[in-house]
């Protein structure tokens, strides 16, 4: 799922996050982008990146919300973006099942224009300092 313009990522992200797909999600990078999570996990490649998300939607973040904050988009130049977009994640679950709270997160992304539109090939999805 390639993205228009680097800007949409963030209601792309927010979406697939919802609607808890995995494979969406992972679309969203390049064939070998590279992604490291909120839970410290790193994936290469769409499908390492679909199998992270997927175990972490069925765990820690099997209720979990993102609600979208402020973004920034920094062009650098035609074909290369970063993407700094402020997430507040709320339904967060401990390993014993207890709510753990809300978590201000921010999701750094590095995208480039492809023939097919906008992909991302590097994101860290991280709590907010």
């Amino acid at each position: 799922m390639s993205l228009a313009a680097p800007a949409d990522l963030a209601r792309a992200f927010a979406a697939v996050w919802a609607a808890r797909d995995a494979e969406a999600l992972a679309a969203l990078f390049a064939e070998d982008g590279d992604f490291i999570s909120l839970t410290g996990g790193a994936a290469e490649g769409r499908a390492a990146i679909a199998e992270l998300v997927a175990a972490e939607f069925a765990g820690a973040f099997a209720r979990a919300r993102l609600v979208t904050g402020r973004v920034r988009v920094r062009p650098l130049g035609p074909h290369a973006a970063v993407v700094l977009q402020r997430f507040v994640l709320s339904g967060l679950v401990h390993a014993d099942g207890s709510d753990a709270g809300r978590l201000g997160t921010v999701l750094a992304a590095t995208l480039a224009a492809t023939p097919q539109g906008w992909l991302v090939v590097a994101a860290q999805f991280v709590p907010e300092a």
